[in-house]
């Protein structure tokens, strides 16, 4: 069992559930999936781009990534319905769980003048956004492999109800927010 899983089984849930007084212990908020992106706008024009990227992803994750493709035309950005758009990879259960003590413990606290993640990326919902610049922040990517910087989305879906539960479920997993 990872630290974070045992983390939130022994003081994470039991914590939640005294500070919101739920009725029932399937009431408390977990996380429920971790969704990492990258958009590749280059991808229509060099397509070597998307098995770069989907590498990187490979080997951050330690899972085959999902390669996106466009949904529709659009004119303006030259991008015709089913290009390759970019490369997506969800994690649950075990490696999501390690994924987030990487994140939290190593990757973050790589970031120059890293003060802390934005508290009000949540969606309304108890889902949480995290943007970052580079991929250089995870210590599994060599720098001199690497042909370009690129950034990611990565996605914490959760059951949490709203966003002060969501805030909350990553703060007692060890999300480093910024003070308000």
């Amino acid at each position: 069992m990872s630290t974070i899983k045992k983390l939130y089984t022994e003081e994470v849930a039991p914590a939640l559930f005294k500070k919101f007084e739920y009725k029932s212990v399937m009431q408390i908020p977990k996380v429920e999936k971790i969704v990492i992106n990258i958009g590749l706008g280059e991808a229509k024009d060099n397509p070597k781009v998307v098995e770069a990227a989907a590498n990187d992803l490979a080997i951050i994750t330690g899972q085959k990534p999902v390669v996106t493709k466009a949904k529709k035309s659009i004119a303006n950005f030259k991008l015709r319905q089913g290009m390759n758009i970019g490369v997506k990879v969800t994690l649950r259960g075990e490696k999501m769980y390690e994924f987030i003590d990487r994140l939290f413990n190593v990757a973050l606290p790589r970031v120059r003048d890293f003060r802390g993640i934005n508290p009000n990326a949540f969606d309304g919902r108890g889902n949480y956004t995290l943007g970052i610049k580079e991929q250089l922040i995870f210590p599994e990517i060599e720098y001199d492999k690497i042909d370009k910087i690129r950034g990611m989305d990565i996605v914490f879906v959760t059951t949490a109800k709203t966003d002060e539960e969501g805030r909350e479920l990553l703060t007692l997993m060890g999300a480093p927010f910024t003070r308000s």
